[in-house]
């Protein structure tokens, strides 16, 4: 995925490891680990319904990364060619796809999208109409 707004910046790196305490002998040992970013994207991505979209900064927000749109491309950016996330329901800001119109990835998008009865207007998607809001 290509976000040209963020294509400059790196990815926010998190300031300092956390370190693990070992649990005393009265405390519960900590069961699960929290999810990672990465995973925080892809389970909020995977729960985008067919037939709505959402923006790079919405999918930042919804999966708690605050300024999170540039994360967010960039995260996607390496998602595998085969995977079964609906990498294509995420837009710019602007409505628009973020991908070239004219490149692979660009035309594809649009085809699955316009599949799921998503409408284009001038090369944009009415916010209004099929933003997700969960």
């Amino acid at each position: 995925m290509n976000n040209k707004h963020c294509a400059h910046e790196e990815p926010q790196r998190d300031e300092e490891p956390q370190r693990v305490k070992e649990p005393q002998r009265d405390e519960e040992p900590q069961r699960a680990q929290e999810p990672s970013r990465e995973q925080r994207v892809y389970i909020t991505l995977a729960a985008v319904p067919q037939g709505k979209v959402v923006t790079y900064g919405q999918l930042g927000e919804l999966a708690g990364l605050p300024r999170g749109a540039c994360q967010v491309g960039y995260i996607l950016r390496n998602l595998p060619p085969d995977t079964t996330l609906p990498w294509h329901r995420i837009i710019n800001a602007a409505g628009k796809i973020s991908l070239g119109p004219e490149t692979d990835s660009g035309v594809r998008q649009r085809a699955l999208l316009q599949e799921e009865g998503i409408v284009f207007n001038n090369g944009r998607i009415s916010l209004k109409q099929f933003r997700w809001q969960p």
